[in-house]
């Protein structure tokens, strides 16, 4: 009987220790957030002006819809490096096509195709990604790492590794236009997360890709269409890259293949982790890698604002990658 008797001191220790670790895990990013926040309200010049939030809102959007389809990825047990490299393809097509004597004739048709046609080649790449990865067999990191690569050399010989400068007043309304006084490109960047969250939450496919990324042979045993769904998420996840490319040409009314979408990988895949999503998979925290990019944005913007070695935030994104995996072990325990 007596062995029966828990040891009281050491249950208890062990219990809160677990519900401390849970707690953080759930509700990590949140507390993350908000010490920011009080952070830069305290040494931060000029923080709490509109000024300020605009730059953020303009440079973290791109980071945020990069990271929710990096998420949905993910979410399937993959990583996509060539998200950077897509940037860069769509943003150098962009001027081509508008700048282009069809485009100056037509400007309207011109606009749309400037519009149309790097998305459409953007999902190219996500489609080759999705076949090499779900058809051919190859990993994850090793498929993507070719556009990775390729892709932005493609985007330099469009351009003859030159800065394309352009004054389009209607395709910089996606960098530089206002809603309701905030930032065109923070309301996509909301809207894209509303519609993957429905995606994820309400949807077959949803279902479907969360199961591939829990158990991909289970899942293909139940008769999941495995190949389908990883082909969808990085044509989405790509299509999503497009976008970014296209927003950050906009913003500054130039197009530079050699630095647009640079390093946005470290961005996007960090954002996702932060915000909760497992990269073993099935897990798509969507409005978590809203929130994941937020605090990377501000943790640049708080080095930047107080005088710190831009080199120094790549140091701290990795620092809050390991936080954010430490705190997502202490949940899963």
């Amino acid at each position: 009987m007596n062995t029966s008797v828990a040891n009281p001191g050491v249950s208890g220790s062990t219990t809160s220790g677990v519900s401390w670790r849970s707690l953080l895990g759930r509700y990590g990013t949140l507390v993350a957030l908000a010490v920011l926040l009080l952070v830069n309200v305290l040494i931060t010049p000029n923080f709490l002006q509109w000024q300020t939030l605009f730059v953020n809102i303009s440079q973290v959007a791109t980071i945020a819809i990069v990271a929710v389809g990096m998420t949905l990825v993910i979410a399937t047990g993959g990583i996509d490096l060539s998200v950077g490299a897509v940037m860069a393809l769509a943003g150098a097509m962009a001027p081509l096509i508008f700048g282009s004597a069809f485009g100056l004739a037509n400007p309207v048709i011109g606009l749309m195709l400037a519009i149309a046609l790097p998305l459409l080649v953007a999902m190219a790449c996500g489609l080759f990604n999705g076949i090499m990865i779900s058809v051919l067999r190859v990993q994850p990191i090793i498929a993507t790492l070719i556009l990775f690569i390729s892709g932005r050399g493609i985007a330099q010989v469009l351009t003859n590794g030159n800065l394309q400068t352009f004054s389009n007043p209607a395709f910089s309304y996606l960098g530089t236009g206002r809603v309701l006084g905030l930032p065109f490109q923070g309301w996509l960047a909301v809207v894209i997360a509303g519609i993957a969250f429905w995606l994820v939450t309400r949807t077959l496919h949803g279902r479907h890709l969360l199961a591939v990324g829990g158990n991909e042979r289970a899942a293909e045993l139940s008769g999941v269409p495995v190949r389908r769904v990883k082909i969808s998420v990085y044509i989405i996840c790509a299509f999503l890259s497009g976008i970014a490319g296209l927003v950050v040409v906009a913003i500054n009314s130039a197009s530079d293949a050699a630095r647009n979408g640079n390093l946005m990988e470290l961005d996007a895949i960090a954002a996702a982790v932060v915000g909760g999503a497992l990269l073993q998979g099935g897990r798509a925290p969507v409005f978590g890698a809203l929130l994941g990019a937020v605090i990377i944005q501000l943790v640049k913007y708080t080095l930047l604002a107080n005088g710190i070695e831009d080199e120094v935030a790549l140091i701290a994104k990795a620092g809050i990658i390991v936080a954010a995996v430490a705190l997502q072990q202490g949940r899963r325990e």
